[in-house]
């Protein structure tokens, strides 16, 4: 049984209480390591480094923090294979893919660094001779990340990276699904040099992230995960008026038009839908197809899925992994019975696997309804429901119908069409003929329910800033 220590203020230190947090590999069940349950003292002394630590490093030229965030990208690039190994064993991701993912944090890292020059205020004219009104971008001071399971490492880059480049310290707590990966990560840190204090990764129950993010000197809390999770946080930013940044549920529509290649949108919805076990925050949701095409493309849906294995992807790669517990697959199998009792047909999986792992295989359903709770809710698995329409104006108005507005995906060559869905939308992202990817310079961000806030590109990186006036008379 492998064991970790947290990792505060630039050390690895022994735990202040015998509480465990068992670790489980998804594929087998089994549980392979143990990490420790921060206690409140621990949380609370990685708070006050961080506020210690990052006094010095928000005064720091931002140019030299971006070296800094170089050396800690060139540290994770050494590291990638050892990372990938940590995280493929407790996501059920195949090592090649988990080992790609710390890859894409790298690049990451790397294109945050290059903001060290590009952070930037404003310069406006007065209403009063001989003054000139300066409006700056400073620091918050230190930022609470809570991480998801799903994308561990890449989230954790994608919080940190900007949060240091624009001159913050973190406290970061990782899933505790997927906390080995975190640590791994942590030797990164401590080998690229970073200051004492500005970094710590922590595991924890809830009451001690609890405890975390209500210090008084967390100024911003930013999470990744559920719409349950984002309320909680907007309890504790409610302490003391921290600024919050939330990436929630999502429920990508995609709609087909007439004028797609079938072959290539089932190709693309198969894979999309399978990627991580469906386990994936802009995975597709739900499949509005025009009435015109829809038997067709259901067919060719129907033998992808069919066809598409699942297992232990350690042993081989081509297969679709597990779901990230026992809990998450119930929960999914009861809602593809509960709407096929509602009347939707079972076209392919639907069967609850007697496995070792969490494994669930790809399910479709047809005969679906916007009313219904498959439609409505966020499944989190590999299940698609599929809806039939008769025009494009209705296509939009059930992709907008929800809750939730993170991604929204359009298969059609039509320009016309295109705009109109470009100004009608409810939706953060649009993806024209191509399933979402979150290029590293555009804005991440999620309407109604899916968050507030956002991540990526200049607009993410600003969101780990507050502003200053200065009104200099001169």
């Amino acid at each position: 049984m492998r064991v970790y220590r947290n990792f505060i203020a630039g050390q690895f230190v022994e735990a202040g209480t015998a509480e465990k947090i068992e670790v489980r590999n998804p594929a087998t069940g089994a549980v392979f390591a143990e990490v420790p349950a921060a206690t409140d003292a621990e949380a609370i002394e990685a708070v006050l480094r961080a506020a210690a630590a990052q006094k010095a490093w928000g005064r720091r030229p931002a140019i030299e923090r971006g070296e800094a965030l170089r050396r800690l990208a060139e540290s994770l690039q050494k590291r990638a294979v050892l990372i990938g190994a940590a995280l493929a064993e407790e996501s059920g991701k195949s090592l090649a893919d988990a080992t790609a993912e710390v890859g894409y944090g790298v690049e990451l890292m790397r294109y945050h660094a290059e903001w060290a020059r590009r952070i930037e205020g404003e310069v406006i004219d007065s209403d009063t001779p001989n003054e000139t009104l300066l409006l700056l971008r400073v620091p918050i001071g230190v930022v609470a990340c809570l991480i998801p399971f799903n994308f561990p490492i890449y989230t954790l880059v994608r919080k940190i990276a900007p949060a240091l480049i624009a001159g913050n310290a973190v406290v970061v707590r990782p899933s505790n699904t997927t906390p080995t990966c975190a640590f791994a990560f942590a030797e990164a840190v401590a080998e690229a040099g970073l200051p004492e204090g500005l970094v710590s990764i922590l595991t924890m129950t809830h009451d001690v992230a609890a405890t975390l993010c209500t210090r008084p000197e967390i100024g911003m809390i930013t999470l990744t995960g559920s719409v349950t999770a984002g309320r909680a946080v907007l309890d504790f930013c409610k302490e003391n008026i921290a600024k919050p940044s939330l990436e929630l549920g999502g429920k990508t529509p995609v709609i087909v038009e007439p004028d797609a290649d079938l072959d290539a949108v089932a190709r693309m919805v198969l894979s999309a839908k399978t990627a991580h076990c469906g386990q994936v925050c802009t995975s597709v949701e739900r499949l509005y197809v025009h009435a015109s095409i829809h038997d067709a493309l259901l067919a060719r849906l129907k033998a992808g899925f069919a066809g598409r294995g699942f297992g232990n992807r350690a042993t081989d790669a081509s297969l679709m992994g597990p779901l990230a517990s026992e809990a998450a697959r119930r929960r999914v199998h009861t809602m593809v019975e509960r709407a096929v009792a509602e009347g939707a047909v079972l076209e392919a999986g639907g069967v609850l696997p007697e496995t070792s792992g969490y494994f669930y295989p790809p399910t479709l359903l047809s005969g679906c309804r916007q009313e219904m709770e498959i439609v409505r809710e966020e499944v989190f698995g590999p299940v698609l429901p599929v809806m039939a329409y008769s025009d494009f104006d209705e296509a939009l108005r059930l992709a907008s119908d929800s809750q939730y507005g993170l991604a929204s995906v359009v298969f059609s060559n039509d320009y016309r069409k295109v705009m109109q869905a470009a100004t009608a939308m409810e939706a953060g992202e649009l993806y024209i003929n191509r399933f979402p990817a979150d290029p590293y310079q555009g804005y991440h961000a999620g309407w109604k329910r899916s968050g507030l806030g956002g991540d990526d590109g200049r607009h993410g990186m600003l969101e780990f800033t507050q502003t200053r006036l200065v009104i200099l008379n001169h």
